[in-house]
């Protein structure tokens, strides 16, 4: 059984058109859609994710699921999102004899922070999930064409005909012709030098919205307590003081054992080992905390408790 995720920016073909002529079993499908942007481009969406729900059904009998995505610059909760959804759809009930569910994520369409997270989120799920990396996929449909240089164009040829009949009309008509020429001049003026965006928006303060990179392996039960005490607690100015507070929270005995077993569990953590720990020299000391995506796991198991019978 298949639950497709389709994040929907401005896009239709690309959205269905594969499953229909790869002619996939397609049994659930989750439109995501965005609320921050203009007001058109909200409604545009969301009359294309009211069609792809009506087409779904009828081409493919999939029963359709339409989420929230409520800012699709906010990469942190998209990625906490993707992560909740795809495992729920992974551990859905199935009568009994079929087979498990597999979950398909389309990253063709939306804003690239929420399709990166989706992305990003499903491969984070294959690691830690090793049994069903196979039921988990992410995938891309390249358009056939693309409509922006072809509006251009045929802006381009309306252009010309308003030229042709400039001289030839006269009053208010006269006035809204060398109005629409001004404004589609100017509009090609910018496509031209700009391409099909324009400017740098700023989200939370930044014009760069880094986006982290998963982990190559899986998290053990010692290191997961680890993490959720960096979570729970900030910064540590040194290994020894989140050692001293592991020991506490776990009811051991600080000893130089226990001291080193952290060190080496943060080491395998940091920079050179799966990236969820980052440490700032400080004198003879690191300052530890979570990076970016040690942040991002947090969060997606922010709901889970560690493991109660951690081997010490």
């Amino acid at each position: 059984m298949q639950t497709h995720i389709v994040p929907v920016g401005f896009d239709y073909d690309r959205l269905i058109a594969p499953l229909v002529r790869e002619q996939m079993d397609v049994d659930r499908v989750i439109l995501l859609e965005g609320a921050v942007g203009s007001e058109a481009n909200v409604e545009y969406s969301r009359n294309l994710a009211q069609k792809l729900e009506q087409d779904y059904d009828n081409l493919l009998g999939a029963e359709t699921e339409r989420v929230v995505i409520e800012d699709v610059y906010d990469y942190d909760t998209a990625f906490e999102q993707a992560f909740e959804l795809i495992n729920a759809e992974l551990d859905r009930d199935r009568p009994e004899g079929v087979t498990p569910w597999e979950v398909w994520v389309n990253v063709s369409a939306m804003p690239r922070t929420v399709s990166f997270a989706f992305a990003t989120a499903a491969h984070s799920i294959m690691v830690e999930r090793e049994d069903d990396r196979r039921r988990i996929h992410t995938y891309y449909t390249v358009p056939e064409k693309y409509l922006e240089t072809e509006l251009a164009e045929e802006l381009r040829t309306q252009m010309s005909l308003l030229e042709d009949v400039e001289d030839e009309v006269s009053g208010a008509t006269a006035d809204r012709v060398r109005e629409r020429l001004d404004s589609a001049r100017d509009l090609l003026s910018e496509f031209d030098e700009r391409g099909t965006t324009i400017g740098a928006k700023e989200i939370d303060g930044s014009h760069v919205v880094e986006l982290p990179v998963a982990s190559f392996s899986n998290v053990k039960p010692f290191e997961e307590v680890i993490l959720f005490t960096l979570g729970e607690h900030g910064e540590f100015e040194s290994v020894s003081e989140l050692a001293q507070q592991l020991a506490r929270e776990l009811g051991e005995e600080y000893t130089d054992s226990f001291r080193s077993k952290v060190i080496y569990n943060v080491d395998r953590l940091g920079p050179g080992g799966k990236g969820y720990i980052e440490q700032e020299e400080h004198g003879k000391s690191y300052r530890t905390r979570l990076s970016r995506i040690g942040e991002l796991w947090v969060r997606a198991h922010a709901n889970r408790e560690p493991d109660a019978d951690i081997e010490l």
